[in-house]
Formats: C-alpha cells, sequence, structure tokens
C-alpha cells in the first residue's frame, strides 16, 4: 500500500524577485534625455557637454538609489555589490588624477605615477658658456601674440607648404613646469614662466639649443581645478628689460642678459582680495616707458601703470574685474587708447594718465580670453564663448570730443572662446568653439566652418594660417573667404596644447603645461 505523505501547510518561502521596471524607466528616460541634447541645435559644445555628463550622473545616482533601496534584492548581495563599487572607485583613484579639462570641458586623466610637470628640476641641459645673441636675422617676438599684439607676422619669412619633401624639424624638446604662459623672443633668447613646486619660475632659454641661460623664482603657487596649474601670461621684452606678471599678481623687472632683478610690484598687497577667479591672466603692455597691467581693483584702480625704471606707481584707472584677455593699444577715431577687456565690461583708457574713455558692457561671468581686433580707423571687434558671439563696435567722437562705442552688427557666427582671431582683407579667421570659420567683416555673417582644431592659437604668416591645434599637432592652412585650405599637418605634442605660440624668423617656439620644443619651419623665402 503506498505511503502518503501529508503536505506541510508552510513551504519554503521563495526569494523575492528582482524589480526590474525603475531601471527601465531611469536608463529610457536617460536614453532620450541624452540623445534630444545631442540632437539639440545648443551652439556651445561646453553646455551640451556639461548637460550630457549631468544626465550621466543623475542617472548612476538614481540607479544606486533603485539597488540599494528598491531592487528587492537580499541584503547580503546588496552590500556586496556595494562593496566592490566602492573598491573599485578607490582603485580608480589610486591610480588616476585629474588633471584638468580639454577646451569642451571634458575631464582629463593621468596615471599617478607620472611625474607632474611642475616637479620638473628644470630644463634637461644647461648652458656651459655664454651664448651668443647674434640673432641671425631673424625678427624678434617680443611679447605676448608678436610684435603687434595682433597675431599677425609682419616681418618674418614666407612659409613652405610642402611639409612631405621637406618637413619642420624638431630642433629640442624637453620638459617644462606647469603653467599657460607663452614664449617671448628676443634674439636667441627665449623667456616663458612655469611653475616648479612652490616656486613662480622666469626661465631664459637659449632658443637654438634649450639650454637654460638663467631663471628667477619667486613664492607663489596659483591652481585651480578647471583651470589648472601655473602662471597664464607671456613675457614683455623691451630695451632689455623682461616684463612679466605672475598668476597670483607678481610684477617682475629683469635684467634681459643676466635675469637679475631689478624692480617688484605685488598686487596681493596694492589690491588685496583681487585675485581673478583664473589668476592673473593679461600680459603686461609696455608704452612711453611704462608698463600697463590689468589688476582688477575697483574704485578706480583696475588697469595700472608704472614707470619701467623703478616700478614707481604712475596712474591707475577704471572700476572693472580683470578678465583673461591681456591690454592693448590702440588708435580709433584718432585717438590713442589702451583697451581692458574685462569681466564684464570693456573700457578705453588714455594711456597718459589712466582716464576711462568709453566703456559698453559684455557679456556674462564667463572668462574673456580672446583680444579686441581693430580692423579700421575707428572699427574694433570684440568676441567671447560660452554663447556670447562677437561685436562690431565703431567709435565715434562728438563735437566736444568725447568717445562713444557704437554698434555695428552683433553675430554668433564667431565665439572665440581662447583663441585670438585674425582679420586679413575684410575677413575674420577664428575658432568658432573650436571649429575654424571664417567671418564677413561687413556684416558679422558667416562665410564658412570647417576643421575642428579644437581651442588651439592661430599665427597669421604671410598669406598663410599656422594653427597649434589642442591636440598638439601644427597645421597650416591657406584659408580665403571660400574655402579653408588645409594644406599642411605635423604632430608635435601628445597633450593639450593652450599655450600661445612664438615664431622668430623659422624658429617656432611652443609649448604646453608639461613641455616644450623648438620647430624650426621649412620657408620658402626671405623678405
Amino acid at each position: 500500500m503506498e505511503e502518503v505523505h501529508p503536505q506541510s501547510d508552510n513551504p519554503a518561502p521563495e526569494s523575492p524577485r528582482i524589480r526590474w521596471s525603475p531601471t527601465r524607466w531611469i536608463l529610457s528616460a536617460a536614453a532620450v534625455a541624452g540623445l534630444a541634447v545631442w540632437l539639440w541645435p545648443i551652439s556651445q559644445v561646453q553646455v551640451r557637454n556639461l548637460i550630457l555628463f549631468s544626465i550621466g550622473g543623475i542617472t548612476l545616482l538614481l540607479l544606486g538609489f533603485w539597488w540599494c533601496f528598491a531592487s528587492r534584492t537580499p541584503a547580503r548581495l546588496r552590500l556586496t555589490v556595494v562593496a566592490v563599487l566602492a573598491l573599485l572607485v578607490a582603485s580608480f583613484i589610486a591610480t588616476f588624477r585629474f588633471r584638468g579639462v580639454t577646451g569642451d570641458l571634458v575631464p582629463i586623466l593621468e596615471a599617478r605615477w607620472i611625474t607632474p610637470s611642475s616637479s620638473v628640476a628644470g630644463p634637461l641641459r644647461k648652458a656651459s658658456t655664454a651664448t651668443n645673441l647674434d640673432d641671425s636675422g631673424r625678427p624678434d617676438f617680443p611679447q605676448y601674440l608678436g610684435a603687434g599684439r595682433d597675431a599677425v607676422i609682419r616681418d618674418g619669412p614666407t612659409l613652405s607648404a610642402d611639409w612631405q619633401t621637406t618637413p619642420p624639424q624638431v630642433l629640442w624638446r624637453q620638459p617644462i613646469g606647469s603653467g599657460w604662459a607663452g614664449f617671448a623672443i628676443v634674439g636667441n633668447r627665449a623667456i616663458t614662466l612655469e611653475q616648479r613646486g612652490p616656486r613662480e619660475m622666469v626661465v631664459c632659454l637659449d632658443a637654438l639649443t634649450g639650454d637654460l641661460l638663467w631663471e628667477h623664482g619667486d613664492e607663489a603657487r596659483y591652481a585651480s581645478p578647471l583651470g589648472g596649474e601655473g602662471p597664464r601670461t607671456t613675457p614683455t621684452i623691451i630695451d632689455g628689460r623682461v616684463f612679466t606678471f605672475g598668476a597670483t599678481g607678481i610684477l617682475n623687472c629683469l635684467a634681459l642678459d643676466s635675469g637679475k632683478l631689478l624692480w617688484q610690484r605685488r598686487m596681493a598687497e596694492e589690491a588685496p582680495g583681487c585675485l581673478p577667479e583664473w589668476g592673473y591672466a593679461g600680459s603686461p603692455l609696455v608704452h612711453e616707458g611704462k608698463v600697463i597691467i590689468s589688476s582688477g581693483q575697483g574704485d578706480g584702480k583696475s588697469l595700472r601703470a608704472y614707470q619701467i625704471a623703478d616700478g614707481a606707481p604712475v596712474w591707475q584707472g577704471g572700476s572693472h574685474a580683470a578678465g583673461y584677455a591681456s591690454p592693448m593699444l590702440c588708435t580709433l577715431a584718432g585717438v590713442p587708447q589702451v583697451i581692458a577687456f574685462n569681466l564684464r565690461f570693456i573700457t578705453a583708457h588714455n594711456p597718459s594718465n589712466g582716464q576711462v574713455l568709453w566703456e559698453r558692457p559684455w557679456g556674462s561671468r564667463q572668462p574673456v580670453v580672446a583680444q579686441p581686433l581693430p580692423i579700421g580707423p575707428d572699427l574694433i571687434v570684440f568676441s567671447s564663448g560660452y554663447g556670447v558671439g562677437a561685436e562690431l563696435l565703431k567709435i565715434e567722437r562728438d563735437g566736444s570730443n568725447k568717445l562713444s562705442p557704437q554698434p555695428v552688427w552683433k553675430s554668433l557666427a564667431l565665439k572665440a572662446k581662447m583663441a585670438s582671431f585674425i582679420e586679413h582683407e575684410g575677413f575674420l579667421y577664428g575658432m568658432d568653439d573650436g571649429m575654424l570659420t571664417c567671418v564677413d567683416t561687413r556684416d558679422g555673417k558667416r562665410r564658412w566652418k570647417s576643421g575642428r582644431y579644437g581651442h588651439g592659437q592661430l599665427l597669421w604668416v604671410d598669406g598663410r594660417l599656422l594653427v597649434t591645434a589642442e591636440s598638439g599637432e601644427l597645421v597650416l592652412l591657406e584659408p580665403g573667404p571660400s574655402a579653408p585650405n588645409e594644406v599642411a599637418r605635423f604632430p608635435v605634442f601628445d597633450a593639450k596644447l593652450w599655450n600661445p605660440p612664438a615664431l622668430s624668423g623659422d624658429l617656432l617656439l611652443v609649448r604646453t603645461d608639461q613641455e616644450a620644443a623648438c620647430i624650426r619651419l621649412p620657408v620658402e623665402k626671405n623678405r
């Protein structure tokens, strides 16, 4: 007879099934939002990237909340997964460090075993004997963006476009301390600023060899998570003197031949509490025996001038916070004036006494970096990134000789975030949020936009455009109003290239926040 076993009234409980439906909603919503942002005609690449990163971060947070509190998984499994993820995050943080962002705000990571550039002890070689200052006929590049402070080389050679037959030649390449400064070149002396640990250094190299000729250091350091570490300005060289303006506001006057400190002013003492968000970034301007800097202090002390002989104060004027651009000298409506591209205002100053001649509101609180560009006897163009665009102003003078800026046109066709732009034969050539563009100066309308070179820098050399792309490449173009006409490329660095280049004859000095190099460019003829 078959034995019958009675069934239990309390069967073993089943494990709860994982609740997957919230994840489908979260991921679907994230995908729809990301696709909408990607397809939406947003004019700023940076804004699009920030929104996409935000969507990704919110998605991860929601998934984490679901897993911990709404997934119905056993507590031990939830804790195990969280512990494994925490271990992976800790391992990632222990392996990599954050090295800033690209011009489009994409994070840059670096292995922690790589020595930071600010710890570099100095150039690889030191000169054993005095270097001959014979410049071999090469024109100087004595300040930011060249002699005219407009990125146009007027007395250099004609660059060859055939880089296949005769490629550029790297004369030297070596580590350098961090920072976004450029080189100034007089004779064979090339001078830049760099950060080495706690010291901000002014360094003079032999342009042909990279040998260290002299250096000067100050106990100062500036760093920010997005902007990186080190000084931002390019030295100015005139009459045997070197003027440098560090990121914390140290203004130095040094002897060109020896690096001896002749005098020094400190904005931390003269303009306390006025350190700009990105550090002092305006390169010093020298004019008629005065060195002019943008200190950014209010109450009539935004722009300052000092005697180049002894550093004695001469004048001060303006009341707006400093931007990232450098003061520049030009003549508009027949009146010499120093243009200061401030954080939210454009101001023009009398170079003799600092008096404000005219001013105009500008943009938002985002950085202003690209230099203003005079394009006629009474016309000047300004441009900024972050969706601000460009504006052409006409400076008019009334019967009492009072100056006033009158807008001619506004345009979103040129949003020069970091690179200064160039005018040639009635057209502007510049980076519109990282892409090269051509804009008609008559109406501000775009002729073309092509070539993603990132947020690099530009030099105009005898009808050709030399681009130092953010990717680390040199690019040569022959642009016109109908097309960009790229003709040659040459790789130099594998790192982000933001620093302004310096061209002396056929010698191009370029640097990143990690390395510096001198490249001899092939030329067709000398003028």
